[in-house]
Formats: structure tokens, sequence, C-alpha cells
């Protein structure tokens, strides 16, 4: 196993590694906060719910994250970065893992009221999915098990798409009818999903990254639409038609596409040093 699977502050090579380091304060730092905020009875009058939530959250953050080092290691031409994706899968992993004991906390650490309160509720079979998912991913995510699974390592790892739509959709149905997050984090999903499928030599394209932008801007308003439309009996039209006014600040989905727009900046940026450079 490597020094980096077992200190996360060090590269693979066993080195002290700046980068590595930034990474693990800015997943820490989140959970500091947290619990900040219940030592100073700041989470309101349910404490344990609402950190539930939290940690909820934040796992879904880091394992979209996860999904936007490749894409942003190539865009900015930084292989280093694709070291991080399993040390930010892992700090995934951590987060829900969290999200799951303050759960049962929340039951008095009943385990038979808990296993029957996920069997009984559709998004609590969703999340537990989610959950096993991603505990198959951290066990295999070791150079042990990438060497005894050789090919087969890649095609089980690609679970992680399917294992981020069941934890945002966990996550949609347990908010209900404030989604805002989940639109967010839904709009880029799409980017990061639609930049996969595009042949390699466009992954890099400032004009395919323009576009992908406005996949993940259009995408996260239809997602949007469809929660209210199938899910509330809000009027799904009008919370849709609301992407178009930002008097009061932009829409989810329009931060959506910002981010993404992002990616464009980044690359654009790129291309600029390095024709200074060249000059």
């Amino acid at each position: 196993m490597s020094a980096a699977a077992i200190i996360p502050w060090r590269d693979r090579a066993g080195r002290l590694s700046a980068l590595r380091i930034v990474t693990l304060a800015i997943m820490i730092a989140p959970a500091l906060r947290l619990f900040q905020l219940w030592a100073m009875d700041l989470l309101g009058p349910e404490p344990l719910e609402a950190a539930t939530h939290e940690t909820g959250r934040w796992a879904i953050r880091l394992l979209v994250a996860t999904l936007a080092v490749t894409p942003l290691g190539r865009v900015l031409g930084w292989p280093k970065l694709f070291q991080l994706r399993r040390m930010i899968g892992l700090g995934a992993l951590a987060w829900v893992l969290a999200h799951f004991t303050l759960y049962v906390g929340d039951q008095n650490w009943r385990l038979w009221r808990v296993a029957i309160e996920i069997a009984s509720r559709v998004y609590l079979i969703i999340g537990f999915t989610a959950l096993l998912g991603l505990l198959v991913l951290g066990w295999t995510s070791t150079d042990g098990w990438m060497k005894r699974l050789g090919r087969g390592w890649k095609k089980l790892h690609r679970i992680v798409f399917p294992v981020a739509l069941l934890g945002l959709l966990h996550a949609f149905i347990q908010s209900k009818t404030d989604v805002s997050q989940g639109v967010i984090l839904a709009g880029l999903l799409v980017w990061l999903l639609a930049w996969r499928a595009l042949p390699g030599r466009w992954q890099t394209s400032l004009a395919a990254l323009a576009l992908l932008s406005l996949a993940a801007l259009f995408g996260a308003v239809l997602i949007e639409f469809l929660w209210y439309a199938l899910a509330t009996k809000l009027p799904a039209s009008r919370i849709a038609a609301a992407n178009l006014d930002i008097s009061f600040g932009p829409r989810p989905a329009l931060i959506s596409g910002m981010i993404a727009a992002g990616f464009v900046l980044l690359a654009g940026l790129r291309r600029l040093a390095g024709s200074r450079a060249a000059a």
C-alpha cells in the first residue's frame, strides 16, 4: 500500500504534499465548523437531525468533487490533480458514514428500528444503496485491489456514477420542497457525465466546454422543473421561469451553469499562458 493511502498528507512517493494538505484541510474544515455550532447550541431545536442533514450534504458535494478532479486536471493540464481522486473519494465516504452514524444516533441507536425504517421508506433504501456502493468503492480503492482486479477495477469503479445519482435522488426526496443545493449539484453532474461522453480531443476544446456549460444550465432547469412537476404540488412552470429573474440573485440552475463556465475560463487562461510562454 502506498504512503498516500496511509498518510493522506503525503504523496505516493511518501513526500509531504502541500496540495494534499490543502485538500485535507478543506474536507475537515466543515466538520470542525459543525462541531463548533453544536458546542455553541446553534444547530436549532433538533441538533442531531440538523447535523445528519449537513453531513449528508457534504458527502454528496465531495462525491461530485471527486468526479470533477479528472476534467479539472485535463483542462488545466495538471496531472498531479489526479492523485486527489482517491483522497477526496475516501473523504466523501467518511462524510457519508458520519451521516449514517448520526442517523442511527437520532434513532436512539436502536438498530432494529433503523432496519425497519430503511426497509419501509424509498428514500432511505436509495440512500442506503448509495452508502453500500461507496463502501465497495472505498474498500477496493487500494493499490492492492487495483492489482488484484486488473482491468475489472475500472469497470467496478464506474459505479461511482450511479452511486452519485442515487445520492442526489436521496437528497432531493429528503429536501422535499427546497432542492436548491440538489439542483446545483445535479446540473454539475450533467456536465460531468456529458464531458466524459465527449471524444478525448474535444474535452479541452473551448467551444465544447462552452456548450457543456449551457448543458449544465438547461439540464439543471429541466431537473428542477421535473422535480417540482412530478414530486410536489408547487407551480413547476413558474419556478422554472424564475431562472430568468436574477433580481434576487442567481437561481440554482444559473449557479450550476456559472460553475461549469469556470472550466471555459480556466481553459482559456491556460491557452493564454501557453501562448505568452511560447512568445
